[in-house]
């Protein structure tokens, strides 16, 4: 007998005396019941059922008709649900409308959740939440059955039915569901765990207003939730979720929230699905799907897009002869009232510039931004409306989320949210990216058209995402980086081909290019990722024709155009998918950043200054220049083992992963020795440093330096680097690269000129690196663990003692050992001599440490 079936046996069993024992002291049990158990009532006594209607939503009732019925009785609110809507889905958006201070910011999304109403026994009625993970194809399928086996989706709750409407629906009181705390209409119990939050206070909870409209059901209550007061602190919490002490909940040991959940109706047919492709940069979502014919579990994952529809028969026949129509329901943002006057029509042009994307894909006013409406009607948080919010808050942040039907992508609404304090952001990024060629960024306060161009970008980058798009972080590599200098060029082209790119401005740009135009625009990229997303395929019947219809169109349209590849932003070693970079060069277009910064740091006093003012603004800028040269190290130091990868389906010539040519990681390295470990006496300025520091900058450099050398000497990329070397004899090699670098750190070796206060700590910070690549510290290895976004492949984290990482920095310390003893008798200087003397001792231990 297996150890499974005992089991099996030993449940039963089991069972079976649970089941006996309780016969064999029926006398005793009956002896006790009689003295505990209450007088018996009869089955109509125990089991009232549903009133009559008339006797429930009485003459009393204020009423609210739309999606589902609402009735308000004295203090009672009941849903009336019509038969039509039951095994409906409808998706649950809860949004604070109002929030505790530090909790967020009202308008902001705190849950979402599809959910369905069912009619159970015993005059019930059940709210399910629907999962959408495993599904299968055709519920006619015997695998259908196995699927809803394993997959049974909760009952969040059990609803008595108070009354029947003529059997066409039934009524439901809903009161004091809304006026606890049900986690499908609340905070997750992430951030309530994040901000200490407890038990809802229902003394100081209550229902404000229900209202309901033709395809939504607005439920707005007041909640009160005890927190737990803070605690002094006795160093790190040992919680890996870091928590927030509330003001209200020091103050009072309670906060107030204002909710507002918006139920809206689900399409009863999804739209139509549009299967992902990783050549085009979407949102996406999915699940797994089970299939009689299929010899395997399918991932079905598609894009995430807005329903954009013909109106009528007679549109799509001009659509199809390449005429613009209009869809039946266009794409809306609504500009929060709360809106400063001055920024609204630039939030507005931000939304309105993609109208020419939605051109190229047949659509006329497919999108538009709209004032919100006036009107006790119209509520913010409503669903049917898509707003873009202002936040008061000091985060230099903007963002574009989208509410969407997980059955098919199909997005319902979305919220932008828009801090004040972006325009900070943007301020400094313009200041120090744009100076050296727009005078208009040379002071501390932009004149409102600047701001206004800068907001306007902003705002269609995040547009951008509300539609669907990722951000692509390669299309900036696709401009040949002298053609940054080309006004012509940048004209008609712009520095990027995608605003969904981390491009910002053209800092490549020289003072005597005569560029102006420095902002990144709605390009080729974006243009196309539009037409790929929203152009209606008409002669297909199913996601699978169209699958095949969008790659005929991307081979036709994309695949030899590099302006219009996407690259997307969570690959580790792709040198050309960077945040924050230009170009197809790194080196060459940090070269002119930096000839920029050069010009930039003498000025920033003067740029920088107000009366009366302190230096916080000088500050705060200079740290943004020390970003940008940081920036330029990263972009430059992912050449180093970089592998390039672009998505290519079968069809397709050519392979996916291609190694970065040695001479692109040659220069890269050149560009570090010279660019930052040649001390980058530019970036310290004493006008400057001795205004907003004590200091004179030797240890932040000693950061920026060690940062660099562990970045570079990173495990999993010096993994790449004997991977790449395997079967390409031309790559360029682990061996090379410890080369060239220790080259460059120990110049002075060779030249026999001292070394300076900030080199000697570079080369200390290298020959601890070295050792602790040598001797790595013992614990719980992590080799052979990878984690990655899903479209991705993660390279595989080695395990240093078991490859020639170790071999190699052995060899390359025992050289530099031999170089030291050599230099150390011909070292006049006496600061240089002490710290070779130094760091060879650290060498000998790092070689045999004892």
């Amino acid at each position: 007998m297996s150890f499974t079936k005992v089991k099996v046996y030993s449940f039963f069993l089991l069972c079976t005396i649970l089941w006996i024992q309780p016969v064999a002291g029926q006398k005793k049990k009956k002896q006790k019941e009689a003295s505990t158990t209450p007088p018996s009532v009869s089955v109509t006594e125990r089991k009232t059922g549903p009133k009559a209607y008339k006797d429930v939503v009485t003459g009393k009732a204020q009423t609210s008709k739309g999606l589902f019925t609402v009735h308000k009785v004295e203090d009672k609110y009941y849903f009336e649900i019509p038969d039509s809507l039951f095994n409906r889905d409808f998706m649950a958006i809860t949004r604070i409308s109002k929030t505790a201070t530090d909790l967020g910011y009202g308008g902001e999304q705190a849950n979402r959740q599809v959910l369905r109403w069912e009619r159970g026994p015993e005059n019930k009625v059940f709210l399910r939440v629907p999962l959408f993970i495993n599904v299968s194809t055709d519920t006619i399928q015997p695998i259908s059955q196995a699927v809803k086996n394993s997959n049974m989706d909760p009952l969040a709750a059990a609803f008595d039915i108070k009354a029947i409407r003529k059997d066409t629906a039934v009524v439901i009181d809903v009161t004091d569901f809304f006026k606890v705390d049900n986690q499908i209409f609340s905070l997750t119990p992430l951030a309530k765990q994040m901000y200490k939050i407890t038990a809802l206070q229902t003394d100081r909870s209550y229902i404000e207003s229900i209202r309901s409209f033709p395809i939504n059901t607005e439920v707005r209550t007041i909640k009160t939730f005890g927190v737990t007061p803070p605690t002094p602190s006795m160093g790190p919490s040992p919680s890996p979720i870091p928590s927030v002490n509330l003001p209200g909940g020091s103050a009072a040991g309670v906060i107030t929230l204002e909710l507002n959940t918006s139920m809206i109706l689900l399409p009863k047919v999804p739209m139509k699905k549009r299967l992902f492709d990783p050549r085009v940069g979407f949102f996406a979502n999915g699940y797994t799907v089970y299939d009689d014919a299929s010899q395997r579990t399918d991932r079905q994952t598609f894009a995430v897009r807005w329903r954009l529809e013909a109106k009528n028969t007679a549109d799509i026949e001009k659509q199809k002869q390449g005429q613009l129509i209009e869809p039946k329901k266009p794409i809306i943002f609504y500009i929060d009232p709360a809106t400063p006057t001055k920024w609204r029509k630039y939030l507005k042009q931000g939304v309105e510039d993609w109208q020419a994307a939605f051109e190229k894909a047949g659509w006329k006013n497919a999108i538009l931004a709209k004032d919100f409406p006036a009107g006790d009607t119209a509520s913010l948080e409503d669903a049917r409306y898509s707003v873009i919010r202002y936040f008061a808050s000091g985060i230099e942040n903007a963002y574009g989320p989208n509410v969407h039907d997980p059955r098919s992508g199909e997005i319902i609404e979305s919220h932008i949210g828009w801090y004040h304090n972006v325009m900070n952001l943007l301020r400094k990024w313009y200041m120090i990216q744009g100076a050296a060629v727009d005078a208009r960024a040379r002071k501390p306060k932009f004149d409102d058209e600047l701001m206004g161009e800068l907001i306007r970008f902003v705002s269609s980058h995040e547009v951008g995402h509300t539609l669907g798009l990722r951000h692509n972080f390669g299309a900036s590599s696709a401009t040949p980086v002298e053609k940054l200098r080309d006004k012509a060029f940048i004209a008609k082209n712009g520095h990027t081909s995608s605003i969904m790119d981390y491009a910002r401005f053209n800092y490549v740009a020289q003072p005597e290019d005569g560029i102006t135009d420095l902002f990144p625009r709605i390009g080729d990229y974006d243009m196309w990722a539009i037409e790929w997303g929203y152009k209606p395929i008409y002669e297909t019947k199913s996601e699978e024709e169209d699958k095949v219809a969008l790659n005929k169109l991307y081979k036709d349209k994309a695949e030899k155009n590099r302006r219009l590849y996407f690259l997307t932003e969570t690959n580790a070693y792709d040198p050309r998918a960077q945040s924050e970079d230009l170009s197809d060069n790194a080196m060459t277009a940090s070269d002119y950043g930096i000839k920029n910064l050069k010009r930039i740091v003498p000025n920033l006093v003067n740029w920088t200054k107000e009366e009366a003012e302190t230096y916080e603004s000088l500050t705060e800028i200079y740290n943004e220049v020390v970003g940008q040269y940081r920036r330029y190290i990263g972009h430059v130091t992912k050449n180093v083992g970089g592998i390039y990868e672009t998505p290519k389906t079968f069809d397709q010539e050519g392979v996916v992963y291609e190694t970065t040519p040695k001479a692109i990681q040659k220069q890269a390295v050149t560009w570090l020795n010279k660019q930052v470990f040649e001390t980058p006496t530019w970036l310290l300025d004493p006008q400057v440093l001795s205004r907003i520091r004590p200091d004179q900058g030797v240890e932040a450099l000693r950061v920026i330096h060690e940062t660099t050398i562990n970045n570079l000497f990173d495990n999993n990329r010096l993994q790449r680097l004997i991977e790449t070397s395997v079967s390409n004899t031309n790559a360029y090699a682990l061996d090379e690269l410890f080369t060239d670098v220790q080259k460059g750190i120990w110049s002075e070796l060779a030249s026999r000129k001292p070394i300076d206060n900030f080199r000697r700590n570079l080369q200390k910070i290298y020959v601890e690196k070295m050792n602790a690549i040598i001797n790595p510290p013992s614990g719980p290895s992590m080799a052979g663990m990878s984690f990655s976004f899903p479209n991705t492949v993660a390279s595989p984290t080695p395990d240093v003692k078991k490859s020639d990482i170790i071999s190699m920095a052995r060899g390359g310390l025992t050289e530099l050992r031999t170089q030291i003893k050599a230099a150390i008798p011909g070292t006049t200087d006496k600061m240089s001599r002490y710290h070779l003397q130094d760091v060879l001792t650290r060498i000998d231990r790092a070689l045999d440490p004892k």
